[in-house]
């Protein structure tokens, strides 16, 4: 199991938040917490690859910057 933090800009408000969970509740995630500025993210790296979340982050319309 992967546990990784990802900083991620443009987020300023709850819609953002909200924006950025809807992508991540698709992936197959044991767990994921959003707030402004970021997303940790608890996965299996048999199930989902890193790419695959940052890929969901950006159809959001934000960008992982680390």
């Amino acid at each position: 199991m992967t546990e990784k933090t990802y900083t991620i800009e443009g987020m300023t408000c709850n819609h953002c938040v909200m924006a950025v969970k809807m992508e991540l509740k698709n992936l197959a995630l044991e767990n994921f917490e959003v707030e402004i500025g970021s997303a940790k993210v608890k996965f299996d790296d048999n199930k989902v690859s890193e790419e695959e979340i940052i890929n969901a982050i950006n159809e959001a319309g934000y960008e992982v910057i680390s």
